[in-house]
């Protein structure tokens, strides 16, 4: 035998009838099927997570969009108030529609401008303090109110009426 026949007999032995260049380990074919199911049902998953991940960013970057709008409108809300606009929903939209035709606009600019051409929605005197004025469904107290609510407690109890026990309690509601 030669040299070259021995040491192939030696490389058979050592790699357990393999050849040096083809040294893979067989796997039974159900594993080998188990295995390829379990790497297509990963990628699948891993696709479905992707999907809801941008889905996931897209809300996200919708919800801070709509956040810094809502920002904005409130900034823009307390800095009209704050220069004695009396009608407050038209002068915002006026004030949003301007800001929206020019990018450069800055927002004290657009309020100066709006006092300057839209006068009517601004108080005529800054220094006055915006008091809340009732509505026509607010009643004004009576002056000497004890004595109305009095007088119909004792009708009341004279009479046992029960449409003058219900204006006795219609009058304390009012009072107290």
């Amino acid at each position: 035998m030669s040299q070259i026949d021995t040491n192939k007999d030696v490389l058979s032995e050592d790699t357990d009838g393999y050849s040096d260049g083809d040294n893979l380990k067989l796997v039974p074919v159900a594993e080998s099927i188990r295995y390829r199911k379990r790497a297509q049902s990963a990628e699948k998953r891993n696709e479905i997570l992707a999907e809801q991940l941008n889905q996931a960013e897209s809300k996200a970057k919708k919800a801070a969009e709509q956040l810094s709008e809502v920002q904005f409108e409130q900034n823009l809300t307390h800095k009209l108030a704050a220069a004695g606009v009396v009608d407050l929903e038209t002068a915002v939209l006026i004030a949003k529609t301007r800001m929206e035709d020019s990018s450069k606009a800055d927002l004290e600019g657009v309020i100066e401008q709006l006092k300057k051409e839209k006068q009517y929605l601004f108080r005529n005197n800054s220094n006055e303090v915006a008091v809340a004025q009732r509505t026509s469904g607010a009643k004004d107290r009576e002056t000497g109110n004890q004595a109305v609510l009095e007088r119909a407690a004792k009708t009341a109890a004279r009479t046992g009426n029960r449409t003058d026990l219900q204006e006795y309690l219609k009058l304390r509601r009012s009072f107290l």
